[in-house]
């Protein structure tokens, strides 16, 4: 793959393949953790409000959207304080244990909440929390992984991530009579697998590597920019990551209310056919994730599979929004899942691809690049009551413009990494 220049200025060495152990034991990690950090926004959450503030499903886009400003305001700052730690235990496991036990907590939280003030507390933490695990899993694999197994390990992870809601939606539908046990089984899970990715997986002692530069207000501030003329490749696949997420997230946060929507049920009656749909999914998340990862090393091309996952992410979008039955919502959400697996698996090793600075401040760049997942997170569930409300009356919500537009947001996503030049 070519270089840009100025893309990738500081990525100079080669790192050596990665065995399978590690690959294994992160791959693990990640599927736990999205259990225990995503099950809640897939299903949890709803079932919560639902039962501390019932007709009021619009906080659940507050709490959620409150959520994802977390990440945005945190990111770069815990990026760069990783880059910079010098302990026995490394750079990155500090903050991933950290972040683990922070997590259980906030899962506790959320489980016990008395309203819907403490619910949103309880997801803020939670997001503190397991997303610094996430970070510095992340964060590991900037470290360590070479070009050449990126797309491999990516498609791992991405399946993996993308499977683990669909075990934890599994899981929560048989447990939502007992909210403690709806949050801690999956939050169980997510600290088995943390303390087995800590204890087996090694990282050197980083207290012999050279001091940083003290970060001062002025730096720090820096620290959460980055210039576009010196990096664009890096600039290009952040908007599309950007511009995609942002259709996802407006296709998911209401997931649960559309579903009860179109097939006439409450929410809690939901959870079985979301279960359901999303059991037979995990099939075509697994052929975009592990096709897509595994094809894109073998084919070294990046940029086309990103584009095509777009693409088929808002076919399966626009079925959906047109959808009134079971089948019908099948089929939209098998071809959803194929197009997030495949983004998923290759967006994550392209990005590994592009990100600059990677020797000494690959962590803070990981965290700037969470903004393009973050800031549409946070963003989305704040927009998408304007579209539900739009053309809507008798307390019915215009689910098919929310859907509609969330396709072509995907589909934008795909065109934006065209522009990249250092990788095919």
């Amino acid at each position: 793959m070519s270089l840009h220049p100025g893309d990738r200025p500081s990525d100079i060495s080669v790192q050596p393949k990665v065995g399978p152990r590690y690959i294994w034991l992160i791959v693990l990690a990640q599927f736990g953790v999205f259990i225990a950090f995503i099950t809640p926004l897939a299903i949890s959450l709803s079932i919560r409000v639902a039962q501390l503030a019932p007709g009021h499903e619009e906080y659940l886009g507050y709490i959620t959207g409150i959520g994802a400003l977390v990440p945005l305001l945190t990111g770069p700052l815990m990026g760069a304080l990783s880059d910079r730690t010098r302990t026995r235990l490394g750079r990155r496991r500090p903050f991933i244990i950290g972040g683990m036990l922070l997590g259980a907590v906030a899962l506790l939280v959320m489980a016990l909440a008395p309203n819907v003030f403490v619910l949103g507390l309880g997801w803020v933490l939670s997001q503190l929390g397991w997303g610094q695990v996430v970070g510095g899993l992340q964060n590991s694999q900037a470290d360590r992984l070479p070009e050449e197994q990126r797309g491999k390990v990516a498609g791992l992870s991405g399946f993996a991530t993308l499977v683990a809601p669909v075990v934890g939606v599994v899981a929560a539908g048989s447990l939502t009579g007992d909210s403690l046990l709806l949050f801690l089984v999956p939050g169980a899970v997510g600290v088995v697998v943390v303390i087995l990715f800590v204890w087996l997986v090694h990282e050197a002692d980083s207290r012999d590597l050279p001091p940083a530069e003290p970060l001062t207000a002025r730096s720090l501030a820096r620290k959460y920019t980055w210039s576009p003329r010196r990096h664009p490749d890096f600039s290009w696949n952040w908007l599309g990551r950007f511009a995609f997420y942002f259709g996802l997230t407006l296709n998911t946060t209401f997931v649960a209310f559309f579903f009860a929507s179109r097939l006439g049920v409450t929410v809690d009656k939901v959870a079985p056919t979301l279960a359901t749909i999303s059991g037979i999914g995990v099939l075509a998340t697994s052929a975009g994730a592990l096709g897509g990862g595994f094809l894109s090393d073998k084919l070294r091309r990046r940029r086309a599979f990103v584009l095509a996952s777009g693409c088929i992410y808002a076919v399966g979008t626009v079925i959906e929004a047109l959808a009134s039955s079971v089948p019908v919502l099948l089929a939209g959400s098998v071809i959803c899942s194929v197009g997030l697996g495949l983004f998923s698996a290759v967006d994550q090793a392209l990005a590994l691809d592009v990100l600059p600075e990677r020797e000494t401040e690959a962590g803070r760049y990981m965290g700037v690049f969470g903004f393009a997942t973050s800031i549409p997170q946070s963003a989305a569930p704040f927009v998408a009551p304007v579209f539900l409300a739009i053309g809507a009356g008798g307390g019915e919500k215009n689910y098919t413009l929310l859907y509609l537009v969330a396709a072509a947001c995907t589909v934008l996503g795909g065109l934006a990494v065209l522009r990249i030049k250092s990788v095919r």
